[in-house]
């Protein structure tokens, strides 16, 4: 903690989310239902998958591991947050805020990335479906996998260590609910313009070079569909990417107006309601947008709850 100027802050104090105890109250109980529902859905998704045979193909192998992703970028944010709903002082030494926003950034940039795959995947199950087996083997899917998860390691390495760089000795309060880069950029007392120009060059190339692959696939996608004289055909093809298309869309806009902005850093809790809606919502939302709108894992599940019912019986 900082006595004064000159001291280093080793502690931050991560104001929250409100001080009103009702409010308070209330916030743990919906949150902690969130959280709880996340976990859940995110898990169930992966045993299920890991489970069924049939569902050992890369559009779900992709989905399992974007499910154990979300599931990972809540785990990372959503319990501190619930503990500091009811704690005191609300501390989270530096240690603790680096490993917190190490794994907040390795799964959201893990998860840029395995999205990028999935509209790959999409575009040739429905633009060369005869080559399917051969140009989605599972070796590329194993690649592109293996891929995702190295660059998701490899982002937040470069981040957390240039934090490093940073020295924090006036102010020791974060107005957010999480350790995130740029609420520490806002108490740092060495200019974090080298920090700040990393994130805006990093984050864009990520999400820039990986939108365009969503961007190009799907170019092709609407392409073959609209050219399909089948309506039937037209229809299946469309409701096998609405689910991945919805998601993509829901990820993409909150994280470019997130992090791909220099002058966010100087906006003050701004960024509150967006983080919260990409680090908490997001990844409640994707388990059952891809579940409830997929009839091969709807008849998964109905298959095990009749034999859930069989053998009670």
């Amino acid at each position: 903690m900082t006595e004064d100027n000159n001291s280093l802050t080793t502690e931050f104090i991560l104001t929250g989310l409100t001080d009103h105890p009702d409010l308070k109250t209330l916030m743990f109980v919906v949150f902690s239902a969130i959280y709880l529902i996340t976990m859940v859905g995110n898990l169930g998704l992966v045993a299920l998958i890991y489970m069924e045979h049939r569902l050992h193909t890369p559009m779900y192998i992709f989905l399992g591991n974007l499910a154990l992703m979300d599931a990972f970028c809540s785990c990372s944010v959503t319990p501190k947050m619930l503990e500091n709903f009811f704690s005191e002082d609300r501390r989270i030494s530096l240690s603790e805020c680096m490993a917190q926003f190490y794994f907040l950034c390795l799964a959201e940039t893990t998860d840029t990335f395995l999205l990028a795959a999935m509209a790959y995947d999409r575009y040739v199950a429905i633009c060369s479906p005869l080559q399917y087996h051969t140009r989605m083997s599972k070796k590329l899917c194993i690649q592109m996998i293996t891929g995702a998860h190295l660059a998701g390691n490899l982002h937040p390495m470069i981040e957390v260590g240039l934090l490093f760089r940073l020295t924090f000795c006036g102010s020791n309060q974060l107005n957010h609910f999480y350790c995130d880069v740029l609420p520490l950029y806002r108490i740092s007392c060495v200019d974090p313009y080298v920090n700040e120009m990393m994130v805006f060059i990093m984050a864009g190339f990520i999400l820039i070079f990986t939108f365009i692959v969503v961007l190009i696939s799907y170019f092709y996608i609407l392409f073959t569909i609209f050219t399909m004289k089948s309506k039937e055909g037209r229809g299946k093809a469309l409701s096998t990417c609405a689910s991945h298309f919805l998601s993509v869309s829901i990820f993409y806009c909150f994280l470019f107006f997130m992090y791909v902005q220099p002058s966010s850093v100087n906006e003050g809790d701004k960024d509150i309601p967006v983080a919260i809606f990409y680090t908490i919502v997001i990844p409640l939302l994707n388990p059952f947008i891809y579940s409830l709108r997929n009839k091969e894992v709807i008849n998964v599940l109905q298959r095990i709850m009749k034999k859930r019912k069989f053998v009670t019986f």
